[in-house]
């Protein structure tokens, strides 16, 4: 390769890794604004504000409305929906009960299980023990060695992993029948049932102008911007390289709460986050390798 060539591959390297990078402080940052609005707008109202708004910039940006979805995408695509919805609104309930870095750890396990389930490798049954760990450190059996978690935050986050696996499923079928207009449907699926689950939680204070403000704001923060970086990051980085990026996500999450909410971790919290980033960037790392031993 020339040095042209070589030049060019490092800033393509450097640039789609501070894509990546950039859209999780982003998205975490979003998280971190709607949580402290929680005590104005509850997590319920917020997520669903942040649903809908996410759904009309997308579909606006992609002009998605152009292109309908064909009948035979239908099934999978309101499942894909369903799933984008409730992890949205299960994680919000969980941030609003435990740190934004154990909300995004505990999370993680959807996606190992997903790897698990679709691989069937010891190496990856390695990976989601590793993860499992970290959510054992976090239960309060036989005494609590840190700051106590809440259970059922634990268990909305735990939630919004498996909804997250579903939507990996989901949009598997779904993303080789209308291509890159699926987030963009897929979150209008989500906000439609999300609209009335807002009003019946904060009712019609929703609608007041600084709110939707403040919710077009969260949209834009933990959404559409991140959902813009990850497609830039997605021409310049190798999938392997952008995953392993990616599940560094809770570490991330650690450090945006840390700054934007003053949220502290026990040392035994910190662990466990240390556990799930492990679990996440190995089950990347190992898939990595096998794709490229088959030439996949």
């Amino acid at each position: 390769m020339s040095k042209d060539g070589t030049d060019r591959t490092a800033r393509d390297l450097a640039a789609g890794s501070g894509a990546v990078l950039g859209g999780m402080v982003i998205q975490f940052l979003g998280a971190a604004l709607a949580k402290g609005l929680f005590g104005v707008i509850g997590p319920l109202g917020m997520a669903s504000l942040r649903l809908v708004f996410a759904a009309l910039v997308l579909m606006l940006a992609r002009r998605a409305w152009r292109r309908v979805p064909p009948r035979p995408a239908w099934p999978a695509l309101a499942v894909y929906g369903v799933a984008l919805g409730v992890m949205n609104l299960s994680i919000y309930q969980a941030f609003a009960r435990i740190p934004i870095a154990l909300g995004a750890g505990i999370e993680t396990l959807g996606p190992l299980g997903v790897a698990l389930w679709a691989s069937r490798r010891g190496l990856d049954v390695v990976w989601f023990a590793v993860g499992c760990l970290g959510l054992a450190l976090l239960m309060p059996l036989g005494g609590h060695a840190g700051a106590p978690v809440s259970l059922s935050g634990m268990a909305f986050a735990l939630l919004a992993g498996g909804c997250w696996a579903l939507y990996i499923l989901a949009g598997r079928q779904v993303a080789p029948i209308i291509g890159g207009d699926a987030v963009a449907w897929g979150m209008m699926v989500a906000a439609l049932p999300a609209l009335p689950v807002a009003f019946l939680s904060d009712g019609i204070a929703l609608l007041h102008p600084h709110i939707l403000a403040l919710g077009l704001g969260v949209a834009l923060l933990s959404s559409a911007l991140p959902y813009s970086l990850e497609m830039e990051a997605m021409r310049r980085l190798p999938t392997s390289t952008m995953g392993i990026l990616l599940s560094t996500a809770p570490a991330m999450a650690c450090l945006v709460g840390y700054v934007a909410l003053g949220e502290r971790l026990a040392p035994l919290q910190g662990l466990a986050v240390g556990l799930f980033v492990v679990a996440a960037v190995g089950s990347m790392a190992s898939a990595a390798g096998i794709r490229r031993a088959t030439g996949d």
